[in-house]
């Protein structure tokens, strides 16, 4: 993890809020540190880490590894088929 888009790392949060919660993704580079890309959702549903991976391909290219750990919304169909699809390996916590 020596250059830029070696190795991408994502990662998902919740924020409490009145009404219940609001989740946060965000897309980071692990070598400049830097958050390429982040999302705000009502709903815990994978397509906004998606839409957020996507944006994030778009504007900086494709990273060689993608980073995360084995929540739901990294290990659904939505987000195991978009990699692939662009030629990005994946690396899973445990």
């Amino acid at each position: 993890m020596t250059r830029p888009n070696h190795v991408w790392c994502s990662d998902i949060t919740y924020i409490p809020v009145r009404r219940g919660f609001l989740y946060f993704v965000a897309i980071m580079d692990w070598a400049t540190r830097k958050a390429l890309v982040w999302r705000l959702s009502n709903t815990l549903d994978a397509s906004f880490c998606v839409e957020a991976l996507n944006e994030a391909i778009a504007k900086y290219g494709r990273p060689e590894i993608k980073n995360t750990d084995q929540g739901s919304e990294f290990t659904g169909a939505a987000w195991t088929t978009t990699l692939p699809e662009a030629d990005v390996k994946i690396l899973m916590d445990g």
